[in-house]
């Protein structure tokens, strides 16, 4: 039997899906590329914009279409929350939702025997963190591990609470052997991931996330410590020791900002303000002056004027962020922002899109170019046409001439230029 897979959207899917192929290969699968015929696709849906909803439907037809026989198993939080709506795709077979990944072989053997449609979605509000175990990753050098599921902030724009519940958080000992086991299996780096991976510990007799950090810092072979994403209330006094005195969390991390205008905050019940923001950015400076700081930013959100965008602009050249990803608002039925008064019509999401990209190109270029000549570590992922490939701590890209393979080594490197969104350097000899 053949499977193949597709993932949309965050890197909790990713590593759901990375799981999932682990286990088909465990049960004897052969795994395919999505575009293949297939006897199974399992396709990880997405539904963080309405874009994501479409995309997710658009992947479903694809498989159903590709083989007609094929055993179609659709997950994740498209799935959870338009459960009606992916059923009624010609060629499902499987619906669920976020919770319940790791049964997906019984579910299929399940729907062989009748061939009837199975739709299994849980009610989120008392379910508990489903613990999932990788040991590697296929064709990566860097592991995901999924370390926390669910929110709590009901930000006014965001559906993902209703499609992944309240918080909950794999128990710390799974947490260090799953770790464990990826370094000995030779990977040096891992990127902790979750829905709100700051909020892990929240459901835990006091032990929290700076906790997991310094547990995770002792384990042998393990040198890079990745966070995929923290809220800026989250960075407490702890958390900023934990960072100053770890040797394994690497030079970058991503804090979403969503919008640099207070007022607008305010209506997206983020709970901060731009001087808490700034003052934490400052501080985390302080300790490491050269860290790479990225963001995530919402433009276009109801209520959002020129005034206030231009807020968001001149907050954003005030921080000098490494990079941004940046989306235009999207209504999603049933959340507080869809009906609030005063949406933006689309043509000026769009340029207030550009505007922004533009931005952070330009603060990008100022950023990396101002690292050149220094030492940084580079952990090879790649060798192609003479030159190591990969990424610093500061997740820059760059490459080094050399006349032989080093992949899954980290290098110490000095960066002799930037162009073309990759560093240039040279090995340094030890």
């Amino acid at each position: 039997m053949k499977a193949a897979f597709y993932t949309l959207g965050c890197k909790v899917n990713t590593y759901e899906t990375e799981v999932n192929i682990e286990m088909f290969k465990e049960a004897g699968y052969e795994i395919v590329p999505f575009k293949e015929e297939s006897d199974v696709y399992v396709i990880n849906t997405c539904s963080v914009t309405n874009q994501s909803d479409v995309k997710s439907r658009k992947i479903i037809r694809e498989a159903t279409k590709r083989n007609k026989d094929a055993i179609v198993v659709v997950m994740g939080c498209y799935s959870q929350i338009k459960y009606l709506e992916a059923a009624s795709i010609p060629g499902v077979s499987i619906v669920i939702g976020t919770n319940n990944k790791s049964n997906i072989l019984e579910l299929i053997e399940e729907y062989k025997k009748d061939r009837k449609q199975i739709v299994r979605i849980f009610d989120l509000k008392d379910v508990k963190f489903e613990n999932m175990n990788l040991n590697k990753y296929e064709n990566h050098t860097r592991a995901f591990v999924k370390v926390q599921d669910g929110c709590n902030n009901y930000c006014t724009y965001c559906i993902i609470p209703y499609s992944r519940g309240n918080v909950r958080s794999k128990e710390k000992n799974l947490v260090i052997k799953e770790i464990s086991t990826l370094a000995h299996n030779g990977y040096k780096e891992v990127v902790l991931t979750g829905i709100h991976t700051g909020h892990y510990g929240l459901d835990l007799k006091e032990y929290d996330f700076s906790d997991l950090l310094r547990e995770i810092e002792k384990i042998d072979g393990l040198e890079r410590i990745r966070i995929s994403s923290i809220e800026i209330k989250e960075l407490n006094d702890k958390f900023i020791k934990t960072l100053k005195n770890s040797k394994k969390i690497v030079n970058h991390i991503h804090i979403p900002l969503q919008s640099g205008s207070n007022e607008i905050l305010k209506k997206m019940n983020r709970r901060y303000n731009m001087d808490e923001f700034i003052s934490k950015i400052n501080e985390i400076r302080s300790i490491r002056p050269n860290i790479a700081i990225t963001t995530d930013v919402i433009v276009g959100f109801p209520g959002e004027t020129d005034e206030l965008f231009n807020e968001t602009v001149e907050s954003i050249k005030k921080i000098k962020f490494a990079e941004m990803h940046v989306f235009p608002y999207s209504r999603r039925e049933n959340t507080p922002a869809a009906s609030m008064p005063n949406q933006i019509d689309s043509n000026v999401k769009k340029e207030r899109v550009r505007r922004l990209i533009s931005l952070s190109e330009e603060l990008k270029n100022e950023f990396y170019k101002s690292l050149i000549g220094l030492e940084e570590e580079l952990l090879v992922e790649k060798y192609i046409d003479g030159y190591l490939i990969g990424h610093l701590s500061n997740y820059g890209l760059c490459k080094v001439k050399s006349d032989k393979e080093m992949l899954n080594e980290i290098l110490k490197v000095q960066l002799l230029k930037y162009e073309n969104d990759c560093f240039e350097g040279t090995i340094v000899k030890k």
